[in-house]
């Protein structure tokens, strides 16, 4: 049963797709823009391509995608299907990945302006470091 109600949440509406750019901010982050009963608006800055990915509390993958765009991503998602309880946004480029907390209650989702968890990749860290010497 547990399947099942996972497998539907899956239903998880992609509304909006396309490019977007906020002027002033620079590098990996991610703004929310509004949010509208079980709607959810965020865009990412200069970011042209990024995973994105949400996750239950429990660290289950509900829903995933390779998003893109010219000069920044900007997403919509719907989680009127979801139970209420708390999610996990995730985005990730080649350098960082931000995880964000999603909060569905009352009929109601909050996305977290602020990341919860900040990680610069490895790889990059190693590649930053042999530039510097």
């Amino acid at each position: 049963m547990k399947k099942i109600s996972k497998l539907s949440l899956i239903v998880a509406v992609l509304f909006g797709t396309s490019t977007y750019a906020i002027d002033g901010n620079e590098g990996f982050n991610l703004h929310v823009l509004k949010a509208n009963g079980n709607l959810i608006t965020f865009a990412l800055n200069k970011v042209t391509k990024a995973k994105l990915a949400i996750y239950d509390q429990d660290g289950t993958l509900i829903y995933s995608e390779n998003a893109s765009g010219k000069d920044g991503i900007l997403r919509t998602f719907s989680l009127e299907e979801f139970p209420e309880g708390t999610y996990f946004l995730e985005a990730e480029d080649s350098i960082k990945k931000v995880r964000h907390e999603i909060t569905v209650a009352n009929n109601k989702t909050v996305l977290s302006s602020k990341a919860i968890s900040s990680v610069y990749k490895t790889d990059f860290a190693k590649s930053a470091d042999v530039a510097a010497k």
